[in-house]
């Protein structure tokens, strides 16, 4: 189990590296390096579209895990994987990212205002352009998965729901293109319920980000299947908890959105802070979360990360 809550280092939350080209994503860093870039996956958290904490040891996780589930799927689509010089460096190709997210879902759940269950708890019942029947339980599974794109909001936007239809309408991506990342997309979610399922988890639902290199090939991109962008839930449990209408244990960031929910936050201004076992569970889960997929024991890398990071980059230069 992950160390006690006063065992766990201060997170990693900035890096300042002399490379050209920075660009700062919630979680992420990323610089140029040569014709390839260099990502930094911090500890930072997000919901509600906004940083909210750090959470050590999570930045390690999303980093090592999206690059073993880029392994696992290369056979579906390519990915921009390169080298993981350190547990929370990855050195990928150069791609350019498309403007949607894609997100597949495979039962009706959440609480945020995107997600299907709220939306359908607020009575609608066409929602990102896929019919719903009344009568639909939160936390059970959809007959069959559906993908439910979004737009990608600037820092501290939310991110608009969009039909697939709307990605064509709008001409986000071009049909034929878009076709692809939906076929692609959703046998990229079948695997990773396949595994999950393995490894006595449920993936839930999930986020996929994809890009196109200079000569036009699709690559997932940014992470895969990792407790920030996937919601995993315990199989063992699910059945009963959710027949008792309880929420079903989750190893990924829902605690932390559903303790900011219980202090009154929806995502606009200053988070609440929340107490330090909040920010110790989530790490728990988070690295439980990869044991339990990759089979592996997770070895947690040196604190301070940054200063670690500079010690690996200046030896392989």
């Amino acid at each position: 189990m992950p160390a006690p809550v006063h065992e766990l280092p201060p997170p990693f939350m900035e890096i300042d590296l002399p490379l050209p080209d920075r660009r700062d994503g919630k979680v992420r860093v990323s610089y140029a390096s040569g014709d390839h870039r260099l990502f930094v996956t911090t500890d930072r958290l997000s919901a509600f579209d906004r940083v909210i904490h750090g959470v050590p040891y999570k930045g390690q996780v999303l980093n090592e895990l999206a690059a073993w589930w880029f392994a696992q799927t290369a056979d579906i689509v390519g990915n921009h994987v390169i080298d993981v010089p350190d547990p929370n460096v990855l050195l990928a190709r150069t791609a350019a990212p498309l403007p949607v997210e894609v997100v597949v879902r495979g039962f009706i759940t959440g609480v945020t205002s995107t997600s299907l269950w709220q939306q359908y708890a607020d009575g609608a019942r066409t929602i990102y352009g896929h019919p719903f029947p009344d009568g639909l339980l939160k936390n059970t599974p959809l007959p069959a998965a559906i993908v439910t794109p979004t737009t990608k909001a600037d820092h501290g936007g939310h991110d608009e729901p969009l039909s697939c239809v709307d990605v064509g309408d709008r001409g986000l991506v071009a049909p034929a293109l878009w076709d692809e990342v939906q076929r692609v997309a959703l046998a990229l979610f079948a695997r990773g319920q396949q595994v999950a399922g393995a490894a006595g988890l449920i993936l839930a639902d999930t986020k996929y980000e994809f890009g196109l290199t200079d000569d036009g090939t699709l690559l997932v991109i940014d992470e895969m299947h990792t407790p920030d962008s996937s919601r995993y839930w315990i199989a063992d449990s699910y059945a009963t908890r959710v027949a008792d209408g309880a929420e079903p244990e989750s190893l990924d960031k829902e605690i932390v959105r559903r303790a900011l929910l219980a202090a009154g936050y929806r995502g606009d201004g200053e988070p609440p802070a929340l107490g330090e076992a909040v920010w110790a569970e989530t790490s728990a889960r988070y690295i439980d979360a990869y044991e339990r997929l990759t089979g592996r024991l997770f070895v947690r890398g040196r604190y301070p990360v940054a200063e670690r990071i500079t010690e690996v980059l200046d030896h392989a230069h």
